[in-house]
């Protein structure tokens, strides 16, 4: 049975948090979780790795080359032939795959819901590590078994030396400036840039709780792609009322204020460029786990009647967002539509809870707005009835 902590930042307050560390510094917090049982065993773990649709990756300190990195799905053969030290086993997404595991963020709530990723497992055998390094987004590394020694080096950017390696980003430079020995419940957290590297003293699990983060080049490259599909071909640049070019051939700044000018007016279009964030921060990492489903609203209703609840899909996302005071915006799995505001508490509970409850869900039954509303997530596959997985 696993346990969740009311508050993981221990003594200091989630405002603090945010204040003092957040993308700022890291913070070691011991006992964060003084309770949590894993509900996923090593051998689990890797029966996990053995599925096609589930990323894996095994990483060894000294295998053919120097942090050789073997990419899944494996076979159970590939297991036998480890070495009985310096390897690393990394689960990506386990949330998704098992429900016990996906309760661990509801501890996180006192950040944005759509900004976490998922939750990475990865298990070490004594001396496992995948090397000195740095992410580019935030992350909470929560020890759940064994130990493991946490470096925590130097600030780093895009400029900072890495290993020749043709698949893992190692730093070239790692300084050193901390140290911290983790045991089962104490928690890391590592703002993006940081460098670290973690060594598993025996055999431990980590549970790493990643946050999305795009680059600014995602955001320019895929918002400006969003728009294109709006604008009309008719659009063009326009220098009516223009002088007489002093020289014919020269781009003068007239031409490139103009220019601007267009692109000023497109990317300051805040509605539509609040419609594609809350698409794309909703892209689910596993589409392919979100199937469209066939609906029989006489179903759905006995169901929920029988006392069963609807249930989201591990691999949906879900936000909200307002737009005034007449309607919101809701955005499920990349895709986005527009309700009444009267709708509010139904889209809070679909985006905040896991687990929908009959009768919170039978409350708006005589509601058609309401009523489509779940029809639609259900045959969407973002949410499932009770037990129809099982």
């Amino acid at each position: 049975m696993s346990h969740t902590a009311a508050s993981p930042l221990g003594d200091i307050t989630p405002a603090e948090f945010l204040r003092d560390y957040w993308q700022k510094k890291p913070l070691l917090i011991r006992q964060a979780f003084p309770d949590y049982q894993s509900p996923l065993s090593a051998d689990e773990l890797a029966g996990l790795a053995l599925e096609d649709e589930v990323e894996s990756r095994i990483v060894l300190t000294q295998g053919d080359i120097p942090w050789e990195l073997r990419r899944g799905p494996f076979a159970e053969d590939d297991f036998k032939v480890l070495p009985e030290k310096d390897w690393t086993l990394l689960v990506q997404a386990v949330d998704q795959f098992v429900p016990d595991v996906a309760e661990l963020m509801s501890a996180f709530r006192f950040l944005p819901s759509w900004r976490i990723d998922d939750i990475m497992i990865s298990y070490a055998a004594p001396g496992g590590s995948v090397g000195p390094h740095f992410d580019n987004y935030d992350v909470f590394l929560l020890q759940t078994h064994g130990h493991r020694r946490w470096k925590i080096g130097q600030r780093c950017n895009a400029d900072s030396p890495i290993l020749e390696h043709p698949d893992l980003r190692i730093l070239q430079d790692f300084q050193q400036q901390e140290e911290w020995l983790l045991e089962p419940g104490d928690m890391l957290y590592i703002p993006p840039g940081v460098a670290h590297y973690g060594i598993a003293e025996d055999e431990c699990m980590t549970y790493s709780i990643g946050f999305r983060a795009p680059s600014h080049q995602e955001i320019l490259h895929h918002f400006t792609d969003f728009l294109g599909q709006y604008l009309s071909d008719q659009d063009r640049y326009s220098d009516a009322g223009m002088s007489v070019p002093a020289e014919p051939a020269c781009i003068d700044d007239a031409s490139i204020e103009r220019l601007q000018g267009i692109v000023l007016e497109l990317v300051q279009d805040k509605a539509a460029l609040a419609t594609w964030f809350g698409r794309f921060m909703t892209e689910p990492r596993y589409p392919e786990l979100i199937q469209v489903q066939e609906v029989e609203t006489s179903l759905v209703d006995e169901e929920l009647s029988n006392g069963y609840g609807l249930i989201r899909n591990p691999s949906a996302r879900l936000a909200y967002r307002q737009e005034g005071t007449e309607h919101l915006m809701l955005f499920a799995s990349g895709e986005h539509c527009l309700l009444p505001i009267t709708l509010l508490p139904l889209v809070q509970l679909i985006c905040e809870q896991d687990y929908l409850d009959c009768d919170a869900l039978l409350s708006w039954r005589q509601n058609p707005e309401a009523w489509t509303l779940v029809e639609q997530l259900l045959a969407k596959g973002d949410l499932q009835l009770e037990g129809e997985d099982e």
